[in-house]
């Protein structure tokens, strides 16, 4: 790529950001005050794991080049968000608490505070109002960032724990993703076979009982494939759609694979599809985990690939809104992952090996340019992530802020009052 055309369209990005997010931040008393005579009947949050800036800025350009916007950055308002927990560089566990309870925790804790004391969700509001509730995942629907909207644990790794609790505290509606071993207990495969090829430590390992029975007897439809999803009726609707994650997370070439056996997509559709029937509205979480798995296998090819998928569903949620405009839609991340960072394609600045070297080229949409990616770590880092938003109570969502600011903002949009 050109090094003029790569420096002149960053600086453009950056300037655009900042200019935004100046201007939101100067008028955020008076949006405060417009926002509240507002109130957002359906919260459709996507979280892009992992996802930074630079990520977001790869899959533009992958999918519909330097001129091009993607659904999930052309949104109204833009937003800044500060992503430490305890500690400044955050898990998703302690970030993904702090955007659903408003909490700085520490890295594992689940629905917890920093003394292991279990903090309300706004899933769990959500519920209190009489919406229904849903959690979209390509990760285990278990992992850290569904669980922490809608249970407390002292240890993310307890997820049988959790899936317990989906069922029978917070009484989640819809739960779609993977993670099926954690819902059967060792020795007893589920639709998906124990210690499969792609991954032969993947096993059932459920220290609950049977819990897809429990979800049948306390009324969910149980799915495992994306035609049984598709036609299921009613409003509970449980579907675990792998052993584990939803894909393979490796270094390119090393049996990484990324094609879950239903989309992200597909399952945010059905997830609005069956939660929407609730006439007092819903609240629904739609994570993408595969932008950081992959990002931690240093692998750009699959991370930009899973953030397309993502972007697919975002656009599905805009529709979604267009015909419901009571519906806020936010796309935002926990954290960044692998230092990533957009470069020119120039041989001599090709550099080492393993995490210093270079990733691509790949292709910018309707040009005959290109890019690279180069990486800093295979671990999360500690800098700031964008949120998009668009919906009631959006304007409150400019601004530079804590990642605990998001839950205190979704309560004001959707006119929850929160205790002193």
């Amino acid at each position: 790529m050109n090094s003029r055309i790569g420096w002149k369209t960053s600086v453009i990005g950056i300037t655009a950001a900042a200019l935004v997010i100046t201007t939101f931040a100067a008028g955020h008393g008076k949006n405060e005050a417009e926002a509240a005579s507002k109130q957002a009947k359906n919260v459709i949050l996507f979280v892009g794991d992992g996802m930074g800036t630079a990520q977001r800025d790869a899959i533009r350009l992958a999918t519909v080049g330097e001129k091009g916007q993607l659904a999930m950055d052309a949104m109204p308002y833009l937003g800044l968000i500060h992503t430490s927990s305890t500690i400044p560089v955050t898990d998703s566990a302690a970030a993904a608490t702090a955007f659903a309870s408003g909490v700085k925790t520490y890295n594992g804790a689940i629905g917890v505070d920093a003394n292991k004391k279990s903090v309300k969700t706004i899933l769990e509001y959500a519920k209190e109002m009489g919406k229904s509730t849903g959690i979209v995942t390509t990760s285990q629907v278990t992992d850290a960032t569904g669980a922490a909207f809608a249970s407390h644990v002292e240890d993310r790794s307890k997820q049988s724990d959790i899936a317990l609790q989906y069922l029978t505290k917070s009484k989640v509606d819809v739960l779609l993703g993977g993670g099926e071993d954690f819902w059967y207990p060792a020795g007893q495969a589920g639709k998906f076979k124990d210690e499969p090829a792609e991954d032969p430590s993947e096993k059932s390992k459920g220290t609950q009982g049977n819990l897809v029975d429990k979800a049948k007897q306390l009324g969910y439809s149980f799915v495992s494939n994306k035609t049984d999803m598709q036609k299921a009726k009613g409003g509970k609707l449980l579907g675990l759609f792998a052993n584990e994650e939803m894909f393979q997370q490796r270094p390119e070439g090393e049996g990484d694979l990324y094609n879950p056996i239903v989309p992200l997509p597909d399952m945010t559709k059905k997830a609005l599809d069956t939660l929407s029937a609730n006439k007092k509205g819903f609240f629904l979480m739609v994570e993408e985990e595969a932008t950081d798995e992959m990002a931690h296998s240093n692998n750009a090819k699959l991370t930009i690939k899973a953030g397309q998928q993502l972007d697919q569903s975002v656009q599905i949620a805009k529709n979604f809104a267009k015909s419901h405009p009571d519906t806020l839609v936010l796309v935002l991340a926990d954290h960044e992952t692998g230092g990533f960072s957009i470069e020119e394609v120039n041989a001599d600045d090709e550099s080492g090996d393993a995490i210093s070297k270079e990733d691509g080229p790949f292709a910018i949409a309707n040009s005959k340019l290109n890019f690279v990616v180069d990486w800093t770590t295979s671990s999360h880092t500690a800098v700031d992530v964008p949120v998009t938003v668009m919906g009631p109570g959006a304007e409150l969502f400019s601004g530079v802020y804590e990642n605990t600011g998001i839950f205190t903002r979704l309560a004001q949009a959707m006119g929850i009052k929160l205790p002193k």
